[in-house]
């Protein structure tokens, strides 16, 4: 039996990894926690886990903070990061605060399920990292400078238009939470906290996005 600890708040998503983690071979049980405080309860209770799966963006306790509690308190039970947030800055946080593994949410099932057999044969996977952010040339696009997605870089698009997150998110076909999870990352690659501070760093650097 193994048993895979899912900590996901959006039920659509938790519920979707639990089934594709249920084709990973006989024997898979797969456990869900809405957030950090209902996993580590969970992880209390009983000793018998093989991996935690983890989202970044948890409403109580974030993922970050979450791996470091499992460093500390279950060094035993390895973990994958699973999140939208997937750029380079956030892979290796999350790398050299204790995850196993990062696969992003716009990977496949398959990936998925080939992170997870590779970590609970001992091993370490997480995609190919540039040591720095690529292309911070002048003349290049803001989004190469800064190393932004394809999803963010629309996102950016749509902000520097004076969009809102709804309209955004209308717009991109998203929900607003995964528009929020985009600006955060933005925000975190342009080194703002604001849309107002980010409007003027993508103006600065000129028209291309």
């Amino acid at each position: 039996m193994t048993r895979i600890l899912i900590v996901e708040d959006h039920a659509l998503v938790r519920e979707a990894m639990a089934q594709t983690l249920a084709r990973l071979e006989d024997g898979v049980e797969c456990v869900e926690a809405k957030g950090s405080e209902e996993a580590l309860k969970k992880l209390e209770e009983s000793a018998d886990w093989d991996l935690a799966v983890i989202d970044l963006m948890l409403p109580d306790l974030n993922g970050f903070s979450l791996l470091a509690v499992l460093a500390r308190r279950f060094p035993d039970v390895p973990a994958i990061v699973v999140s939208a947030l997937d750029d380079s800055a956030t892979i290796r946080r999350a790398m050299k605060g204790g995850a196993s593994g990062f696969v992003s949410k716009s990977s496949s099932g398959e990936v998925l399920r080939s992170a997870v057999r590779c970590v609970l044969d001992g091993g370490i996977y997480a995609p190919d990292v540039e040591p720095e952010n690529p292309a911070k040339r002048s003349g290049a696009p803001v989004s190469e400078r800064f190393g932004l997605t394809a999803g963010q870089t629309r996102v950016m698009e749509l902000l520097a238009q004076g969009k809102t997150n709804r309209e955004i998110a209308d717009l991109l076909g998203l929900s607003e939470g995964t528009v929020k999870v985009h600006m955060s990352a933005i925000f975190r690659a342009l080194n703002v906290t604001s849309r107002a501070q980010a409007l003027i760093v993508i103006a600065r650097h000129g028209p291309r996005l």
